[in-house]
């Protein structure tokens, strides 16, 4: 089976309560977005916010793997949200995306690009995932001190 990639839309504060518990949980718990990966795909979160009602953003935050082949549906209260494991690169720090906007092919030549993040997922293509890492590479502890 073919590797995907994937991006998903997620207030910041949201993508770090999932990193931290090593998940992606999107479109308010849906399954079916989950569903359609497989284990290894690519996983890239954007986050147009840092909450919801809060500081704009517009940043990628998290990117990773998909872990397993399991979706599973958690317990949080009266709320039972879909998951899948995910392994996030720790060393990823966020991008924003601004400075892409020319290099992504899901961007280029397209002015009303964000209109199709309204859907809260979109499969990207591997160009535009290995970008998007590259991106979220450390900086240089030597450009840092400059």
């Amino acid at each position: 089976m073919a590797i995907r990639y994937w991006l998903a839309v997620v207030q910041q504060d949201h993508v770090l309560r999932g990193v931290a518990l090593g998940i992606a949980q999107i479109n308010h718990g849906a399954r079916a977005p989950l569903a359609a990966m497989n284990v290894s795909d690519g996983f890239v979160y954007y986050s147009p916010r840092k909450a919801i009602g809060g500081e704009p953003l517009k940043a990628f935050t998290a990117i990773g793997r998909v872990a397993d082949d399991s979706v599973y549906q958690a317990s949080d209260g009266e709320f039972r949200p879909w998951r899948r494991r995910v392994d996030y690169r720790e060393d990823a720090e966020p991008a924003a995306i601004r400075p892409l906007i020319g290099a992504l092919d899901f961007t280029r030549n397209a002015p009303n690009w964000g209109y199709q993040l309204r859907r809260g997922v979109i499969e990207l293509t591997k160009h535009d995932f290995e970008l998007i890492g590259q991106q979220m590479r450390p900086s240089d502890p030597a450009d840092r001190a400059r």
